[in-house]
C-alpha cells in the first residue's frame, strides 16, 4: 500500500505573520565561507579553499525564537501549575510519546465566524456530520478559517476558538492531543476581550486551555494544509521536541494517509 505524507507544518519565518510583533522569532544565518573562524578553531589555519570542496565549512542558523513560536505542541504545565484534579501538571518532556502517534479526526469548522466560540453540542455535532464515534487517544484536529489566512495581516484574528465545554467534550472521552490551525486554540484574543469587557466573566479568557485544569491535555497550534485531510483515515505524527521543564516544544506535524 502507497503511503502519502502531507505536511501539517508551517515554516519557522520572521518574514511571515504568525505571531504577534514581540513574539516573532529571529534567524541569523551564516553561509558557508563565515564560518571558517569556527573551522580553524579545530583545524588551525586551515582555510575554506582547503576544505573539501573548495567553498568553506558549513552553512549554520542561529535562532532565537519561543517554545510557542511556529507549529508546536504544548503541554499542559503551559495552561495552569495543576491538571486533572490537583495533579503537578506534566511539562513537555514528560508527554507520552503514545498520545503523539495516533488516528487523526478533522472537523471542518470555517464555517463558524471569526471569534466564535464551539460549544460542546456543535463539537457533537460535528463529529456526527462525518459519523465517527470518538476513542480514546483519537488527536482531533480543528480547521477553522485562520488556515486561509496564514501569514496575512489579519492571521491573529481568524478563526473560530475551542471554548471549555468543548474541550471537555473530547478530553472527557479519552482524546489527549487536539490541533488547530489558528493561532491559539481558544478565540482571538480580540474578540474575547470584547465578550469579557461586556459581561465582566474573566472566566471566558483562555478557557478552552483553562480545561487543561480538570483533565491534562496537549493541544497543537499553527498548524497548515488541515483542508487538504480527510475527516479520518489518516495518522498523526506530532513528537515534541524534548525541553526540561518546557511548558511546549516545536514539532513537524505530518499526516500519514
Amino acid at each position: 500500500m502507497t503511503r502519502r505524507f502531507i505536511d501539517l507544518s508551517i515554516a519557522l519565518d520572521p518574514e511571515v505573520v504568525t505571531d504577534p510583533p514581540f513574539m516573532r522569532p529571529s534567524i541569523e544565518y551564516q553561509t558557508h565561507d563565515q564560518t571558517v573562524a569556527e573551522l580553524q578553531m579545530f583545524f588551525p589555519g586551515v582555510t575554506a579553499e582547503q576544505v573539501p570542496g573548495g567553498r568553506g565549512f558549513a552553512a549554520s542558523e542561529t535562532l532565537t525564537l519561543s517554545t510557542h513560536n511556529g507549529t508546536h505542541l504544548d503541554a499542559p504545565w503551559h495552561y495552569h501549575p495543576t491538571m486533572n484534579g490537583g495533579e503537578r501538571a506534566i511539562t513537555i518532556d514528560e508527554v507520552p510519546l503514545d498520545w503523539c502517534f495516533r488516528p487523526g479526526v478533522k472537523l471542518d469548522m470555517r464555517h463558524f465566524p471569526d471569534g466564535h466560540v464551539v460549544t460542546a453540542d456543535e463539537m457533537a455535532a460535528a463529529l456526527d456530520a462525518i459519523g465517527h464515534s470518538l476513542q480514546p487517544l483519537d488527536i482531533v484536529l480543528i480547521n477553522t478559517a485562520a488556515g486561509a489566512a496564514l501569514g496575512g495581516p489579519d492571521f491573529l484574528a481568524k478563526g473560530c476558538g475551542i471554548g471549555y465545554e468543548a474541550t471537555m467534550y473530547l478530553t472527557s472521552r479519552g482524546v489527549r492531543v487536539t490541533g488547530t490551525d489558528a493561532w491559539s486554540w481558544d478565540a482571538p484574543f480580540g474578540h474575547t476581550a470584547r465578550r469579557v469587557a461586556e459581561t465582566g466573566d474573566t472566566s471566558l479568557i483562555w478557557e478552552g486551555h483553562k480545561a487543561g485544569r480538570d483533565i491534562g491535555y496537549c493541544h497543537m497550534e499553527k498548524m497548515t494544509n488541515l483542508e487538504q485531510l480527510p475527516d479520518t483515515g489518516f495518522t498523526v505524527s506530532c513528537f515534541p521536541v524534548k525541553i526540561k521543564g518546557g511548558s511546549a516544544g516545536w514539532i513537524r506535524a505530518v499526516a500519514v494517509l
